[in-house]
């Protein structure tokens, strides 16, 4: 972070150098790929006052005389920073400083964690967090707020579920919120009832019933927050991410932090829906703010809920529950409504789709669009998870980014079989086939649904394996991709997604010098030990904003 820890100090003190200056990392084994996808490898870097890659040297390669700052990388691996093309910024931060319930492996184990975290905040008159899971739990059903009111029956409690598409909530959450047996479920959202009445889970946009009666974060809090996000994404690695649903409030925060000088990691914006696309761009895309640390680059939009909550929008009847097919968030106008106004000012659009209804009306918006506004679009379908066979080839015809998490297809495995039954696997989380149909793929985790780390995903990509090696032999093999296939979808790809690869993504010559430091050459590592990898140093710009902590 800005306000470097002794670590930091001393690598900048030892440079003797202003914080602009030609530098010489040397002594690494370092590797990129270019913008093909090929290797490079190289064993020293210079860097310019600017921060910009200026030359990749071999060993025998003469070094430069004249050098303000040198470090000396001891032989260890030197790679390119990780792009997380789908992160919610914000959401990450606020997470780790509320009740996060993501490491809980059962009911018992969220109520204990709630019981104690309310123990610990007898003064906060709302309890707020969320990373639940009931099928993680192994519940077979939805929690209760009876379950909730069993630990805190007289202050309000609002829990997201994981994938941020359900609520759970007490009675005295909906007491507060006015919702009685008679409140009807919104369009694009779901109470789910027994008996009449709600159970205490709130589907998608059902869930914005509680956001008028939720304390709003002072800016002060949003800013330590973004403080939270930055430490977090750094120690794990990345650089840069595309933070996905941006309110005018959140780049406030990221607007202060900048004018402050404590903006480390570069966020790629695409604001949350077409007001707060408006309200934060105006007539346009930002242009890149404080050093190509910062851009709003187009709109985030939703088409349907997630899997999990069964709200994914299918093409048939969910498996588990006939006599449903997920929920419709925008009608087919208001999709194209939305993407053309986002078009017309050069926004990009960024939608939502994860049932194969869903991903079959984005490709059908596009596929009309692209004849009214032509050019170089870089139309992005976020998720992608469930893509029905027939409509795999569009994706690359449409000009289409596919935004996949990879991380996604362990922790979705088991659920997805029951939700969607063997004989509709084909074209779920389809990496390989997509990618061999001539699309873009461009990687990331959608944390803080999952965690921020990109290593797990870069091994998941490789393997289609859980941490335990489950499935032995991967989850519908065939969708494999390479190493090297996964690692670019984790950098020029996402990179690409984000109309950034001019100055991101790689260590080319003329890019931003963002780059990790790491024991592992990444290229030989097994893919468990990649899953297992620390980063010891993250650069941005050529300047180290984060060390591993000496044990």
């Amino acid at each position: 972070m800005a306000k470097a820890s002794a670590a930091l100090c001393s690598l900048i003190l030892l440079a003797g150098a202003p914080v602009h200056a030609d530098s010489l990392i040397e002594n690494v084994n370092g590797m990129t790929l270019d913008d093909d996808g090929q290797v490079i490898r190289f064993t020293a870097m210079v860097i310019d006052d600017e921060g910009r890659v200026k030359q990749l040297l071999k060993r025998k390669d003469k070094r430069p005389k004249q050098l303000e700052f040198q470090f000396d990388g001891q032989g260890k691996t030197l790679i390119p920073g990780f792009i997380d093309a789908h992160g919610h910024v914000m959401g990450l931060g606020f997470a780790a400083l509320t009740l996060d319930l993501s490491a809980t492996n059962s009911l018992a184990e969220a109520q204990q964690a709630l019981r104690a975290y309310a123990d610990k905040f007898p003064n906060r008159r709302w309890i707020i967090g969320g990373g639940w899971n009931q099928e993680k739990w192994g519940l077979g059903r939805f929690p209760t707020a009876a379950e909730l009111d069993a630990i805190i029956p007289d202050r309000p409690v609002l829990l997201d579920r994981v994938d941020g598409h359900a609520a759970w909530v007490n009675s005295a959450a909906i007491k507060e919120a006015g919702i009685t047996s008679a409140t009807r479920s919104p369009s694009g959202g779901s109470i789910v009832k027994a008996g009449g009445k709600p159970t205490g889970i709130f589907v998608d946009k059902a869930r914005d019933l509680f956001s008028r009666i939720l304390p709003a974060p002072r800016p002060v809090e949003r800013d330590l927050a973004l403080m939270k996000a930055q430490e977090i994404l750094l120690s794990f690695g990345v650089t840069t991410i595309a933070d996905m649903g941006t309110s005018l409030q959140d780049w406030q925060s990221f607007r202060r932090a900048g004018d402050k000088g404590q903006l480390d990691v570069r966020i790629i914006s695409y604001a949350g829906e077409i007001d707060n696309m408006i309200a934060i761009g105006g007539p346009g895309p930002s242009p890149w703010l404080y050093d190509d640390r910062l851009k709003l680059a187009g709109v985030k939009l939703y088409i349907d809920g997630a899997l999990g909550s069964r709200g994914a929008l299918l093409k048939r009847p969910y498996a588990d529950k006939p006599g449903e097919t997920g929920l419709t968030l925008l009608s087919s106008a208001q999709l194209k409504n939305k993407m053309s106004r986002a078009a017309m000012d050069g926004f990009q659009t960024a939608v939502h789709a994860i049932g194969d209804k869903a991903n079959d009306e984005i490709l059908s918006a596009i596929e009309e669009l692209q004849y009214t506004f032509k050019g170089d679009r870089r139309w992005r379908i976020e998720h992608t998870q469930i893509v029905d066979p027939t409509d795999l080839p569009r994706i690359a015809r449409s000009g289409a980014i596919a935004s996949m998490q990879p991380v996604h297809q362990t922790s979705d495995r088991l659920m997805a079989e029951a939700r969607l039954g063997p004989d509709r696997l084909d074209g779920a989380y389809a990496w390989k086939s997509i990618l061999e149909s001539g699309a873009k793929l461009a990687f990331g985790t959608d944390v803080p649904v999952e965690s921020a780390n990109p290593f797990p995903g870069f091994a998941v990509a490789m393997t289609r394996e859980d941490d335990d090696g489950q499935p032995f032999g991967g989850w519908l093999p065939k969708e494999r991709l390479t190493r090297e296939q996964a690692w670019h979808a984790y950098t020029v790809g996402a990179a690409y997604a984000s109309f950034a690869e001019d100055r991101l993504g790689s260590l080319t010559k003329g890019k931003r010098a963002d780059f990790l430091i790491i024991r592992e050459d990444l290229l030989l590592a097994t893919p468990q030990a990649i899953r297992d990898i620390n980063v010891e140093q993250t650069w941005v710009g050529g300047q180290p904003v984060y060390v591993k902590k000496k044990q």
